[in-house]
């Protein structure tokens, strides 16, 4: 084939996976594929002494986030990469350095002018961005305010946790590639508060400029952190040689394996610590040559068989997981992999038993299957929920045109994931040590369909102890969860349940008023009314204070459901309910309406400094009022959105210490 038509070929391809890779659309090849297409790319590039005008080796991937188009004050170009330590040692040229981590995000320019954030860009092209600042306010690690005065821009990666990705995975209707496609797909959503559920955390990696002269790296990410910015994690190398650069290396690779790191990252990036002998350095196509230089770790790739594809149901999701003959990648054995969707299964070409695969750990965590190397038989896709065994319907996504599998009965236990959830929370029943991971696979495994279920684990605890990442240890400290949340506290049970509008102070309302089994009677209609003058169950709780008509009657509707009654049957049969007076014991915070946010010390939690101001006659509400009287927040000083309002409303701020002081 003619170079030409082979570059040609080339850059179209690697085009169009950054276009769906950088905007949310879902995965078109793998991180490892894209890799190693770019680097036959510059090898035909530099054979040929040709490169094409949009060949991606010399432009910046952009985002094509719909909104108002804004230049940047300062070009956000990307940085040179490597596989090879050596080629960070040449580059170092015995030179102090910082090593930090490449975070698998999508960058984002934020402008302060004399503490107030103005604007928020993405990095777009490297030279024109989308303005998200209306944004901001759902992104954490972006305050409104911060210490600083004068032009300030910084620049920082929007990320997902890898805990958070999972979680959306488990309750969406869509299951995304990766935290990094999630974190880009999110930031095209307009409804801040959608972005807000997405948990997206902006961390800051370079200083892009200041109006105070500070004349090294490391002095400008500690001016960061005293602005009340924060920074990415970062390590200084004063020696930069082959040895120690390899054990650098080493130790942050450690890290990632070890999971250390909450947060997806593709490789390690160096910057010289002279600022500025930084700045001196000249842009090389759409790289500033001193800027810094990224290292990317070299994929481990094994070859392996397909066993079969295993249909996990979460949400309403059911997503297809390879299960293959087990290798050795990164110093732990494999035998698993998600597949994501149906159109991820179609673009790989998957086959059946026998299928012969190669599989990697992305960014050293992720088992993925990046290639179908032989497929052998059919990719057969289910007609039936694995877990309920209701018909099951393909969803095509109208924004990224993804298709996925979904059960197609509304009642089905896997479709109440978060529900479960909420019932072992420690704020339910406490039942410690099981996530929504583990619920997940319980439900797929047929073990739970019901909250009563829950306290029946313990007779699949040789089960348990057999299965993949679990062991008898797992298995004997979920036995004794089991055991513990056997005696409950009655608020916390009826907050289980999830009883639309009954949160937990509804909850804590309506055991005020009455026991729960006088409740129970209540709402099924077991107490009736005498004659015709005698309120009716919802007229009668809507009397309680602080519940009304609305709440009243969704608990009413709830008990009223024959499944809901049954279910509570169960679980009176496997517990043993205790009911605490929640009535008020003392009068120290009598009238008075607070506010808790952040971390506390002299209680175990903020529910437990909650529960004490409730306990001498106070209120605690969510936000910040014209009605709160003190917001509890530790760092006094924070400029935290709840902080500015009270300052807004002329609200006290008081440390834990001052409440204990002046209300303990």
């Amino acid at each position: 084939m003619d170079i030409t038509i082979q570059m040609r070929t080339l850059v179209e391809e690697l085009n169009r996976a950054s276009d769906a890779y950088y905007n949310g659309r879902g995965e078109l090849m793998t991180d490892y594929e894209w890799d190693a297409k770019f680097d036959q790319l510059k090898q035909l590039e530099s054979q040929s002494g040709v490169v094409l005008p949009d060949s991606p080796t010399h432009r910046v991937s952009a985002d094509t986030t719909v909104g108002k188009k804004e230049e940047h004050e300062f070009s956000a170009l990307s940085l040179a990469k490597t596989k090879q330590p050596t080629d960070l040692v040449k580059w170092a040229e015995g030179r102090p350095i910082w090593l930090s981590w490449k975070l698998d995000g999508l960058t984002l320019v934020v402008t302060y002018d004399e503490g107030q954030l103005t604007k928020v860009v993405t990095r777009g092209d490297g030279h024109i961005g989308t303005n998200i600042t209306h944004l901001a306010q759902a992104i954490n690690g972006i305050p409104a305010t911060i210490h600083a005065t004068g032009h300030v821009v910084v620049r920082g990666e929007a990320v997902i946790s890898y805990e958070d990705f999972d979680r959306f995975n488990l309750e969406s209707d869509e299951e995304y590639a990766n935290p990094r496609n999630l974190a880009s797909g999110s930031l095209t959503l307009k409804d801040p508060r959608e972005v807000a559920q997405r948990h997206i955390r902006w961390i800051p990696f370079t200083l892009v400029h200041t109006d105070e002269e500070i004349p090294t790296w490391g002095a400008r990410m500690d001016w960061l952190k005293k602005a009340g910015l924060g920074a990415v994690d970062h390590e200084r190398i004063d020696d930069p040689t082959l040895e120690h650069m390899e054990a650098a290396i080493e130790r942050w690779t450690e890290k990632v394996t070890k999971r250390e790191n909450p947060y997806p990252v593709d490789g390690l990036v160096i910057v010289y610590d002279d600022a500025e002998y930084a700045a001196t350095g000249s842009v090389t196509g759409h790289h500033a040559t001193r800027a810094g230089y990224a290292f990317k770790w070299a994929d481990e790739s094994a070859s392996t068989e397909l066993d079969h594809v295993e249909w996990s149901c979460a949400a309403s999701t059911i997503s297809p997981v390879a299960v293959f003959r087990p290798v050795e990648l990164e110093g732990t054995t494999v035998k698993r992999a998600s597949l994501c969707n149906i159109s991820e299964c179609e673009r790989l070409g998957m086959g059946g038993k026998g299928t012969q695969l190669e599989v990697i750990k992305a960014n050293k965590i992720i088992p993925k299957v990046i290639k179908v190397k032989q497929a052998v038989g059919p990719f057969c896709i289910p007609d039936r929920c694995p877990v309920c065994g209701s018909p099951t319907r393909v969803e095509v996504s109208a924004a990224s045109g993804t298709k996925t599998l979904h059960c197609t009965h509304a009642a089905c236990p896997a479709k109440q994931l978060r529900k479960f959830a909420r019932f072992v929370s420690k704020q339910g029943v406490n039942v410690d040590g099981i996530s929504e991971q583990t619920l997940q696979k319980f439900i797929n495994l047929g073990w739970i369909r019901d909250y009563a279920d829950i306290f029946d684990l313990p007779t699949h605890a040789m089960e348990i102890a057999a299965l993949e990442g679990f062991g008898v240890k797992s298995a004997t400290n979920i036995r004794q969860s089991v055991e513990r949340a056997r005696k409950v506290e009655a608020r916390r049970l009826l907050y289980a349940l999830s009883i639309p509008l009954c949160g937990q102070d509804v909850c804590n309302r309506l055991l005020s008023a009455y026991s729960l089994n006088d409740l129970i009677a209540l709402a099924e209609g077991n107490v009736r009314p005498t004659d015709l003058f005698t309120p009716s169950a919802e007229e009668t709780l809507a009397m309680i204070p602080g519940i009304g008509p609305e709440k009243a009657k969704s608990f009413v509707a709830w008990f009223a459901q024959e499944e809901h009654r049954s279910v509570m049957a169960r679980l009176l049969n496997v517990l043993t309910v205790e009911q605490t007076s929640t009535a008020a014991t003392g009068e120290k915070c009598k009238g008075l309406v607070f506010v808790v946010t952040g971390d506390v010390h002299h209680y175990k939690n903020r529910n437990e400094l909650k529960a004490y101001i409730e306990s001498q006659g106070g209120k605690v509400t969510g936000s910040v009022s014209k009605s709160t009287s003190y917001l509890i927040n530790n760092d006094v000083t924070s400029t935290s959105s709840k902080n500015q309002k009270a300052h807004q409303f002329n609200i006290p701020i008081i440390s834990e210490d001052e409440f204990v002081e002046r209300f303990g």
